[in-house]
């Protein structure tokens, strides 16, 4: 392995020394795995949920016992796409497992027979299928599931943002995977998602197909107090210096969004001289520099929006947090159209992903943008800034 330069790591597999916290959710995971349930992973998105997922894959427990697969599906629009990424995640894995297992998926997966090739130098498979490939869908899942089945160790299977197969225009989606799911003994499946409410209705309404099916597990933000921790520590381990006051100012800004903070901290840290302190000014010159990087992207990217749309995200970043975005209060403070304009640009800004929707424990429906940054950035070009 490389040697590490800067411990706050941002990209790829994260070693144990660096990954912060989670020991209780790593061994529930875990637990719960190999005992043979499988698991609903809830957490909002950029908190660690997929980390902490690989992580729990580089385990000897998992690693020496189970092939893994990680199936994101946040994309996909239509069983079709799913397909696609299912399958081609199976070949993935398959692809490293040596002839056996190659010649185990050419024989089962027989609809996308011939669309996988051999690299002529390096000798690995080229997985070579399109979505044009793909012309029964259900019939091509129950291959790859077949395959699983017939997989000459365990599998799981971790399918991220795996609500979204309730906004698929084909019936019944639910169903079908489950029919296939609940024949299967030599796979567990890890169905992990953003969208806690829409989890929950999919596992807890007993009219649902996978109701009761999983054990139920979220994952909350890091603790204030641990962050800080983890984040001093790495810090000192390299010679340099961070208050805690300084890491608390960043988690509160971003409240506790490991990703957000990460990167900050992880630029942060770059620019900070070896002896030296990380002040303030340079955490706010690490969150300039990542706006700045990030501005011609963020504006290419809003051209392509209506600007209803575009007028309510701008709305909701300012807030922070946003309530009863069609309520007269609200829409007057930002100048907005209609409570009917409102909702219909809401409705557009949740299915592209621009912002996600959860609900408090009291039941108060609140919107953020699921960019941290581009919160930021909001509030900075358009806003009254932000506060560190």
């Amino acid at each position: 392995m490389d040697k590490i330069t800067n411990p706050f790591i941002i990209q790829g597999n994260i070693p144990e020394a660096y990954f912060c916290d989670r020991e209780q959710e790593t061994e529930n995971l875990i637990r719960y795995l190999t005992n043979g349930s499988n698991v609903v992973f809830s957490a909002p998105r950029r908190v660690g949920k997929s980390k902490l997922i690989e992580h729990c894959f580089a385990q000897p427990e998992i690693k020496n016992r189970y092939y893994t697969i990680f199936v994101d599906i946040l994309q996909t629009n239509n069983l079709q796409e799913f397909t696609y990424e299912f399958g081609k995640a199976v070949f993935g894995v398959t692809g490293s497992l040596g002839s056996k297992m190659m010649q185990l998926f050419g024989q089962t997966v027989r609809s996308l027979q011939g669309d996988y090739t051999y690299d002529p130098i390096s000798g690995m498979p080229k997985f070579t299928m399109s979505i044009g490939h793909i012309e029964n869908p259900q019939y091509t899942i129950e291959e790859v599931f077949h395959f699983l089945e017939k997989a000459d160790k365990p599998c799981i299977v971790a399918i991220d943002e795996f609500q979204r197969i309730t906004q698929y225009p084909e019936k019944n989606v639910e169903a079908i995977l489950r029919t296939h799911i609940q024949r299967m003994s030599n796979c567990h499946f890890i169905y992990a998602g953003s969208e806690r409410h829409l989890l929950s209705q999919m596992f807890m309404d007993y009219n649902r197909p996978f109701y009761q099916s999983s054990m139920m597990m979220n994952l909350d933000k890091i603790e204030c107090r641990k962050y800080c921790a983890f984040a001093i520590q790495h810090f000192e381990e390299f010679g340099k210096h961070i208050a805690e006051e300084n890491v608390g100012r960043v988690y509160n800004l971003f409240d506790g969004n490991t990703f957000a903070m990460h990167k900050t901290l992880n630029t942060a840290f770059s620019i900070t001289p070896e002896g030296n302190e990380c002040s303030l000014a340079t955490i706010n010159k690490a969150i300039d520099g990542i706006l700045g990087e990030s501005d011609h992207d963020f504006r290419a990217r809003l051209m392509t929006m209506s600007l209803p749309q575009k007028e309510v995200l701008y709305a909701i970043a300012r807030s922070g947090i946003a309530t009863q975005i069609t309520g007269t209060e609200f829409v007057k403070k930002y100048r907005l159209g209609s409570p009917s304009s409102v909702q219909s640009a809401a409705r557009k800004l949740l299915a592209d992903g621009w912002i996600t929707e959860y609900y408090t424990e009291e039941g108060k429906k609140c919107y953020q943008l699921y960019d941290y940054f581009l919160t930021l950035w909001i509030q900075k070009n358009y806003g009254n800034g932000y506060n560190l």
